[in-house]
């Protein structure tokens, strides 16, 4: 167990790194997205040929397992468009939310009753997110983007929870990276028509952005999740990808001067959010035992 919270905690600190690259990278969020979907899929399909795994699935099942890699590809999109119309920090303090939406969405789709713990929590990492980030009237959209975006990345957890019971974390990722490849694709030039560029093609600089969150933040973090949630519940896992903002907020301070004030708000809103972690990973242990 203290090795799949080691690699939960790894997970984290790269997941920390993708709203940087949302900075860095001057594509729109469509083309952003589509990208990243499309190199990753590339670079799992020689992952499965290099390791010699299974990949042959029913084509029913290969549905299914798109449909979270479709969950996971919408997040994405207003995820980035979270930063892209606000910054760095107030899309990744939107991503705190998602553990509230799984404690709501997982009752909901399992027809399970509601955990007074686990709303409870989600309330004390609300109050914590508040307290590090005052959200300001002037990203008001960046705001509502990056709460539909938390929406969407509580359902592909609940969703991938199930999947990783039954089939490879590898081939899980292929098939919804390359169902996310082939949905956006096909809604690209509909999405273009609304949101013009001047420039399909991404830059030299982009290319190698594009890369590294591809192969990092995409293929190994989302590999090393799918193994978490083969041991530890979504909601714990969503609980402690609260821990993200933080390195992300750090990250946003040395990289790109972002104006927030480490304060004394920042610090008890910090001990608030690792409280909620930490009495979350407790709690999950000991059930486990």
């Amino acid at each position: 167990m203290k090795k799949t919270y080691l690699f939960l905690h790894i997970a984290v600190i790269l997941a920390g790194f993708t709203g940087v690259f949302g900075k860095l990278i001057t594509l729109n969020e469509g083309l952003l997205v589509w990208y990243r979907v499309l190199f990753s899929t590339v670079m799992l399909f020689f992952v499965l040929k290099i390791f010699r795994v299974n990949s042959n699935i029913t084509f029913q099942e290969k549905l299914g397992i798109g449909k979270a890699g479709m969950f996971i590809t919408i997040h994405w999109i207003f995820f980035y468009a979270s930063i892209k119309y606000s910054n760095i920090s107030i899309g990744v303090v939107c991503y705190c939310l998602t553990s509230f939406f799984t404690a709501v969405f997982k009752p909901m789709i399992d027809k399970a009753r509601f955990k007074i713990s686990e709303l409870l929590l989600s309330a004390l990492t609300v109050l914590g997110i508040s307290l590090i980030f005052h959200f300001d009237a002037s990203y008001q959209l960046g705001i509502g983007l990056g709460v539909i975006s938390s929406a969407f990345a509580a359902l592909y957890t609940i969703y991938n929870e199930r999947l990783v019971q039954r089939y490879d974390s590898k081939v899980i990722n292929f098939y919804q990276m390359l169902s996310g490849t082939i949905g956006l694709g096909i809604l690209l030039p509909v999405y273009l028509y609304f949101f013009p560029v001047k420039t399909f093609f991404p830059g030299a600089r982009d290319i190698f952005y594009l890369l590294l969150l591809s192969l990092f933040c995409t293929v190994g973090l989302y590999i090393l999740f799918a193994e978490v949630l083969k041991k530890i519940p979504a909601f714990t896992v969503n609980l402690t990808f609260n821990l993200e903002p933080i390195y992300a907020i750090v990250l946003a301070f040395l990289f790109f001067n972002e104006s927030k004030e480490v304060n004394f708000s920042f610090y008890l809103g910090l001990f608030f959010v690792m409280a909620s972690v930490a009495l979350q990973t407790v709690i999950s242990v000991r059930k486990s035992r």
